[in-house]
């Protein structure tokens, strides 16, 4: 049976133009995300905290919290799942500590990222970032750390904004050296930012879509022609999903009840579906106890 892990390498190696990666703050949104058709999901950690915890991405997010969080997706999905772990919970050793875990819970792949703890959003201001020999040190940590050979190490670097695009490019080259599968230079602030990347660095990149964000909103086909190998949209879904429910207060706020709010909402057997209902109900019948009660 092939893996999750090896199911994503492929998708990857063999992309002919950006895999688009939405992101899911929880496991009905993945659910989401699967049912729409999309090949793999990104368990986001801004999204997580910004749902499960009500703040900001400031690093606040536990390994205990993740790892909950990633078990339930995997245990939903029949998609590739790939983690953002911040800066990885601590040293290389916690690097060793967070990998394992969350290749146990189900990552296709592991994302971290070059801050110094506690980290901020990629988009924020303000941030640092450890020394390049900290992080070499943390990425080969977590290489030594997998399991599964074909699981994914995604190396992000933030030091476009704490130190140069040059620096970040530096640094991205000597994170694949180090063992990085995937390269990942957050919040270049043009086209031609993005293009000084992709030339200058080998080897597959990640392109961060942030609406409001510090990147320019490119298509998916401007993104191939760049040289990017993943689109990703981490917090789309999340960010759709309060519109959604802003217009539902909204209506029952004005009219006090939701009777003429259906189109504001998938349907009752829609929700049904959407958890497998049908699925517990069949399984349900199939484990029922078919002799009489003992004594």
């Amino acid at each position: 049976m092939t893996s999750p892990a090896r199911t994503l390498r492929a998708l990857v190696e063999s992309a002919e133009q950006p895999l688009l990666l939405p992101g899911a703050a929880n496991a009905l949104a993945a659910r989401v995300v699967e049912d729409a058709g999309y090949p793999a999901v990104y368990v986001t950690g801004a999204g997580v905290t910004n749902t499960y915890l009500g703040m900001p991405d400031h690093g606040l997010l536990s390994l205990d919290e993740l790892c909950g969080h990633v078990d339930a997706i995997a245990d939903v999905v029949g998609i590739p799942v790939v983690v953002d772990a911040d800066t990885g919970f601590g040293n290389a050793l916690n690097v060793q500590r967070t990998v394992r875990r969350l290749e146990r819970a189900g990552a296709a792949a592991i994302q971290l990222e070059d801050q110094v703890s506690p980290k901020k959003c990629g988009h924020f201001a303000g941030k640092e970032v450890v020394s390049k020999g900290e992080f070499v040190g943390k990425v080969r940590a977590a290489v030594d750390a997998r399991r599964d050979d074909d699981l994914l190490i995604v190396a992000r670097t933030d030091a476009r904004a704490a130190e140069s695009l040059d620096a970040a490019c530096d640094r991205a080259a000597a994170y694949l050296e180090a063992g990085a599968d995937i390269l990942f230079v957050e919040a270049p602030e043009s086209v031609e930012e993005m293009r000084h990347i992709t030339t200058q660095v080998p080897g597959t990149h990640v392109a961060n879509m942030v609406e409001g964000g510090k990147t320019p909103l490119l298509s998916r086909g401007e993104l191939g022609e760049l040289g990017f190998t993943i689109a990703l949209y981490a917090n789309a879904t999340m960010r759709g999903a309060v519109v959604g429910m802003r217009e539902v207060l909204a209506h029952l706020n004005k009219h006090g009840d939701t009777r003429e709010a259906g189109e504001l909402m998938i349907s009752w057997n829609d929700r049904q579906s959407l958890v497998r209902k049908p699925d517990f109900d069949r399984l349900e019948q199939e484990y029922a106890a078919s002799g009489e009660a003992s004594s």
